[in-house]
């Protein structure tokens, strides 16, 4: 058995006996380093060499934290969660009900979209936007699985398909940058403008997933106990906004949205936003500490997930299992393109699921798919869908990502959301499958 296999299969079995996504972590590294050959002191040595790529992605979200507590103080989430609920209260036919969970669906839709692009803060809103409406939930009945995949969905379909804020990052940097860098010795090259129209087709894959969530498999009411959330997460100001203020907030989110896109950086981006916000007079100068302190503990478990699982992809690395696990699979392939592109899907996938990090993940896609592609002929929009969809397979569907973290640190403020059944098993069901099947379809028509 291929180690990175042997390591998934660890830390997916010991996510599903309720062991901590970082344990699971530790422990999967441990083993697929130790099936590889590797000592001990080896495994360490890479997987402490690891943790330095996902440290910046947990400063970035640390720093994001920080800005979405902030926003939070403004009073906006508290205020629009309250209007909803009051609205709801006056609303008890089964029609008008049933009309609002669409609305909220569409909401959240929104909401997620906006925060890859226009509104920059990426996962940090969904502990601070989720909570106060769990109550809405409770009265809908509403499945939250449903909720889950419509977050995930949001916060992934943008950056696969639009150049615009973290899209610009995947798209254009590290998609577009890693396959020309691959495969510019092999005579190919592609531009940014070819990356979103490559994953169209996989795109197509998760709105099909979305659909089947959401109108088939969690349509029926579920019943949720009415208990309190967690108390940072119900934080709200009874302040009014005047015109100003309004007018900050505006400029904060802007701002943070410019320094980003100018910068590349999420950490100066929520550094600003946080700064600009502090100066609109909703929290006293002396408190900006324990704002910038209560955002760091909204994402600090996210952070050190990611962290982790940085660690374990350095493993896998230096396992030297991956191109193992590319040469073993094609004496599979033989010489068909249409089993070659399924094969590459399902070893990406694999790949993937334990670094849980699309962004993390193409780069070491892209060096061997590349040649791989081009030998079978595919085409370089070909080439673009199958690396691309190979990565994304990590962000749908992996106890590690932040696609499936994020909608879990909000459904699970009142301790009736388990990580595992109610967020990666069905992201995974209703967007890993999907994104196999329209990733294939993709490559053979591209």
């Amino acid at each position: 058995m291929n180690a990175i296999v042997l390591a998934i299969l660890v830390m997916v079995g010991l996510c599903l006996a309720r062991v901590s996504v970082v344990f699971s972590l530790v422990v999967a590294a441990l083993a697929g380093g130790l099936w590889a050959g590797m000592s001990v002191e080896q495994v360490i040595g890479a997987f402490n060499e690891g943790l330095g790529g996902g440290a910046t992605v947990a400063l970035a979200y640390a720093t994001l934290g920080a800005f979405a507590v902030a926003l939070s103080r403004t009073g906006i989430t508290g205020l629009v969660a309250d209007k909803t609920l009051a609205w709801v209260g006056a609303r008890r036919e089964p029609g008008q009900l049933g009309g609002i969970k669409w609305l909220l669906f569409g909401a959240l839709v929104i909401v997620g979209a906006a925060s890859g692009t226009v509104v920059p803060v990426h996962i940090a809103f969904i502990p601070i936007l989720v909570p106060p409406l769990l109550g809405l939930m409770s009265m809908l009945q509403l499945d939250r699985r449903a909720v889950a995949c419509v977050i995930t969905f949001s916060i992934t379909i943008m950056y696969m398909t639009t150049p615009v804020g973290f899209g610009t990052i995947f798209l254009n940097d590290i998609l577009t940058g890693s396959v020309n860098q691959a495969g510019g010795e092999l005579g190919l090259q592609v531009t940014p403008e070819m990356a979103p129209r490559a994953m169209l087709i996989p795109a197509l894959g998760m709105v099909l997933g979305l659909l089947v969530a959401v109108l088939f498999s969690y349509r029926r009411p579920r019943a949720y106990r009415h208990q309190p959330v967690a108390a940072a997460a119900r934080e709200k100001t009874e302040l009014r906004l005047s015109k100003r203020q309004l007018a900050m907030i505006l400029v904060a989110v802007v701002g943070a949205l410019a320094v980003q896109l100018a910068t590349g950086s999420m950490v100066l981006g929520g550094l600003l936003g946080f700064a600009l916000l502090s100066m609109n007079g909703l929290f006293k100068w002396k408190e900006q500490d324990d704002v910038f302190t209560q955002g760091m503990r909204l994402m600090a478990l996210i952070g050190f997930i990611m962290i982790a699982a940085s660690g374990f992809a350095g493993v896998m690395k230096a396992s030297g299992a991956i191109p193992e696990l590319v040469a073993g699979s094609g004496a599979l392939i033989g010489n068909s393109p249409a089993l070659a592109a399924l094969v590459m899907l399902l070893v990406g996938l694999f790949i993937t699921m334990g670094i849980g990090s699309s962004f993390s993940t193409v780069p070491i896609i892209a060096a061997i798919y590349v040649p791989l592609a081009l030998s079978f002929g595919f085409s370089p929009l070909a080439t673009l869908a199958l690396v691309g969809t190979a990565g994304a397979l990590g962000d749908a569907g992996s106890p590690a990502s932040d696609s499936t973290l994020g909608p879990t640190a909000g459904l699970n403020a009142d301790g009736q959301h388990d990580h595992i059944r109610d967020s990666v098993i069905p992201t995974f069901i209703h967007y890993n499958i999907p994104l196999v099947i329209f990733g294939w379809v993709a490559s053979q028509v591209l």
